[in-house]
């Protein structure tokens, strides 16, 4: 049987509906492949990415499409020996016919069909938002290692010119005493702010356990119901078969109560509402690695608000240091979230939607993570 026939079999009782009719409607290109390079199927946003009448894609070789060359046909062959889907986030494609795209490939198995492979195509705009976790953690290093300079390079001096503030202060009178006292109000707002940087520092090893992570969305949600969300409607929809993540209990409960008192902030006084949802991420894997805990992430994590979403003037820096759109906000809480984040082998991502915004938290489970230490 044609793959084209499997994929639009019908799916209602009387034909009215079929999947076919369904992947057309799809904003995506999507290819489905046999034997790793004979297109059997292509939807209509396939025919229209590549400019190509769908009866002429049909029963060609990849090759019209992507040249010999490719680094696609490695990706094909890796997800065909590892039977699990392999993403590319930085990808061009070249054609004579549609010219130069950066795109994102995603490339599915189906267990069902085991010599055909689906092929997903998204534009760079969507790939571009994975390319910001890796800058991300780049930015994150760089914080571990400010922190570390600064804490020496700066907290020694400043005991040292409190001390003397405070030697002259002995000896000064009334009008003296008001500029000591500032001197020494000043030296401790900046060891202060020294002292919360140090979290950026990654000299500590952290310590982690098997958690299920209801338990600790569980204790977010009543902290934040009972303290500062207290006027907000919280509503959840967790998926109770998610095996445990690998995670330290402590940190995991700073991100997420972060996290929810950012959307309890940006909601609105009355009418506000806060979702919380937990799934599990088929197969998301990122090539190449980007570090030794890079593989799967099964675990997601979302959290909706309906606030007026993030502001485009700081969403491409969102995570880094000192970017926040609160008044008296220091910009280091999201920052920190990230680091967190990434110490756990996860990712972060954000994305405005119609009404509010979304944080996406995809974490690995707790066996992905031992076998990528071994």
């Amino acid at each position: 049987m044609k793959v084209e026939k499997i994929l639009s079999a019908p799916t209602t009782v009387n034909n009215v509906l079929n999947s076919d009719l369904i992947l057309n409607t799809l904003g995506t290109p999507i290819l489905a492949l046999k034997n790793k390079d004979i297109i059997e199927y292509a939807n209509g946003a396939a025919e229209n990415f590549f400019q190509v009448n769908k009866n002429s894609l049909l029963g060609s070789n990849l090759s019209i499409i992507f040249p010999p060359d490719s680094p696609i046909y490695s990706l094909l062959d890796q997800a065909t020996k590892i039977q699990g889907s392999v993403s590319e986030f930085d990808f061009t494609l070249e054609n004579p016919r549609i010219g130069t795209h950066s795109i994102s490939l995603h490339i599915f198995p189906i267990p069902e069909i085991p010599e055909v492979i689906t092929l997903l195509i998204q534009q760079r705009s969507i790939a571009a938002k994975i390319e910001r976790q890796f800058i991300h953690r780049d930015a994150v290093k760089a914080m571990s290692a400010m922190s570390a300079i600064m804490a020496h390079e700066v907290k020694n001096p400043l005991s040292g010119i409190r001390g003397a503030a405070q030697l002259l202060e002995k000896d000064a009178d009334k009008n003296e005493i008001k500029l000591t006292s500032l001197i020494q109000q000043e030296t401790d707002r900046i060891c202060d702010l020294l002292d919360r940087m140090a979290i950026f520092r990654t000299n500590t090893e952290l310590k982690r356990e098997p958690i299920n992570i209801h338990l600790i969305l569980d204790r977010v949600q009543r902290l934040a119901k009972y303290g500062f969300a207290s006027h907000t409607n919280i509503t959840s929809d967790f998926d109770p078969s998610l095996p445990p993540i690998c995670g330290n209990y402590d940190e995991l409960i700073q991100v997420f109560l972060n996290l929810v008192k950012n959307a309890a902030e940006a909601v609105p006084a009355k009418g506000g509402n806060i979702f919380l949802q937990t799934s599990y991420q088929n197969s998301v894997r990122f090539t190449p690695s980007k570090s030794e805990n890079d593989g799967q992430r099964k675990l997601l994590i979302n959290i909706f608000d309906n606030g007026p979403g993030i502001s485009t003037h700081i969403g491409e820096n969102l995570f880094d240091p000192f970017i926040t759109s609160k008044r008296h906000g220091k910009g280091l809480g999201l920052a920190v979230v990230a680091k967190i984040i990434n110490d756990h082998g996860g990712i972060i991502e954000y994305e405005n939607l119609n009404k509010g915004a979304v944080f996406r938290v995809m974490l690995p489970m707790y066996s992905i993570y031992e076998k990528s230490k071994k």
